[in-house]
Formats: C-alpha cells, structure tokens, sequence
C-alpha cells in the first residue's frame, strides 16, 4: 500500500473514531468499558433505550474499532481496543503541541514586538 493510500486510510479510521466518540451514549459505553469487558445486555442497562438501540451504538463502535465484539454462548462480550484511542490521543497531541507553540510564539510576540524577526528585514 502506497503512503498517500495509507495516509487516506488512517484519516478515513480516525473521522470513524471521532465520529462515534460524538454521541454521548458511545462515550459512555467506552467509559464504562474502561474499566473492564461487559455484555451488550450490561452496557444498556443505564440507557432509557432498547437493547437493539443499543446494539446499534455498539456496531459503530465496532466498526470504528473503538470496540471488540465476542460471541460467547448467548451472550455478546465487548471489550475496548486501545489502539483506536491510542491513535485519536496521538492526533490530539499533535494538535496540542501545534497550538501551544503558535500560542507561545503569539505571547512572546505581544511581550516584546520588538523582539518580532519577521519585520527585521522590512
């Protein structure tokens, strides 16, 4: 696979991520899931919503890879994949560091405008 063609495919997963993490009731299956595997039938207990609402939420979060979906007996076992979040908090970091740089360069820029290399050579 080509780098273009994988950069397209990592950003395509990351808008999925993103995505799902939209919905407060996603967010908080992932939050509940945090702290350990649970059933489907388990995950829709706190939610005023059908058991099949719910499964519809917890697809996306499968197919966004957020989520592992495990048939055990009757039962459904999800558990949270951390490489999804790993990658969104890795693209959330770049950002960070983007802004707080800009921000900084910004602050000492009204400190001392002066100081500013830009309008040396002007």
């Amino acid at each position: 696979m080509t780098t273009a063609t994988q950069t397209l495919k990592d950003e395509e997963e990351l808008g999925l991520v993103f995505s799902a993490l939209g919905n407060p009731t996603r967010r908080s299956i992932v939050s509940r899931l945090s702290v350990g595997p649970a059933t489907v039938s388990t995950l829709a207990k706190p939610f005023a919503m059908t058991l099949p609402a719910v499964s519809k939420h917890i697809a996306l979060l499968e197919h966004a890879g957020l989520i592992h979906l495990e048939k055990r007996g009757r039962s459904r076992l999800c558990t949270l994949r951390a490489e999804a979040i790993i990658e969104a908090e890795a693209w959330l970091e770049s950002c960070r560091v983007y802004w707080t740089d800009t921000l900084d360069s910004l602050a000492q820029h009204l400190e001392d405008p002066d100081d500013n290399p830009q309008e040396a050579g002007s």
